[in-house]
């Protein structure tokens, strides 16, 4: 399997030759035919996008640091449960206000549209596209040090509040979060969106108050290392909690 690369300098248009070959027309008028099984994903160099060749999916990402980031909530969704059903060692996936299991009718919903799936902590450790994955507590921290949070800061648990960092991984203004959104400023092009969240005993709650994101890192055997951020504060606070939570994925580019 191979990543396929375009410029946005030598590329007019693309098409796909269903099911077997893509087509790619060039600028200069030459044309290029990739087989699609040999493609392993498609990287449009410059443009600052990825797309998800599993549902055609296409991502905003944001080069932080040495990091690059998808700047949306991941929004893979290959089935959905009513917030009653739920798991700490089976993948389950959430459309925050959908209670019902039609995936079609659940992509069609504004949250959906807007803040993507909660995933729980199974779920969303498979859900990142190849050539992503779901970030680490140290990749996290690598974030978090990188917009001016101390190494000593970057380790506690809790509420961490120097360089002022969830203010500066926020989507400015209140469209999503509400108001105040304390010291939102998004210098680090993050866009953080308060998805809410969905409860391990059901039900969904939180949204535009809170935007919680999993990492990849157990807490304990019950629990998983989660970020999360407040429309009150600008510190995100680094904790653990129950691994059946429904809770946003922002991928980290491997």
């Amino acid at each position: 399997m191979k990543t396929l690369l375009i410029t946005s300098l030598c590329i007019l248009s693309f098409q796909l030759a269903f099911p077997q070959t893509m087509i790619v027309n060039k600028t200069d008028g030459s044309k290029s035919t990739f087989q699609l099984a040999d493609i392993e994903d498609i990287t449009f160099e410059g443009l600052n996008s990825f797309t998800d060749l599993r549902d055609g999916t296409v991502y905003e990402t944001v080069k932080i640091g040495e990091q690059t980031w998808m700047k949306e909530n991941l929004a893979y969704l290959p089935k959905v449960s009513p917030s009653l059903l739920g798991s700490d060692t089976l993948p389950f996936y959430y459309v925050y206000g959908y209670e019902g299991n039609s995936i079609i009718e659940a992509k069609a919903t504004q949250n959906f549209n807007t803040y993507g799936v909660l995933y729980n902590w199974e779920s969303a450790k498979i859900s990142c596209p190849v050539g992503w994955h779901l970030p680490s507590d140290e990749g996290w921290k690598i974030l978090e040090k990188n917009q001016g949070m101390t190494q000593i800061d970057s380790d506690l648990f809790g509420v961490r509040s120097t360089g002022a960092v969830a203010g500066k991984l926020k989507e400015v203004g209140t469209s999503h979060w509400n108001s105040p959104n304390t010291g939102a400023t998004n210098r680090s092009g993050f866009t953080a969106l308060p998805g809410g969240s969905r409860s391990p005993d059901g039900g969904f709650s939180t949204q535009g108050i809170l935007g919680t994101f999993w990492s990849s890192s157990a807490y304990d055997t019950l629990k998983a290392i989660l970020r999360n951020l407040s429309c009150e504060a600008d510190a995100i606070v680094r904790n653990g909690d129950f691994r059946t939570y429904g809770l946003a994925v922002r991928c980290l580019k491997d």
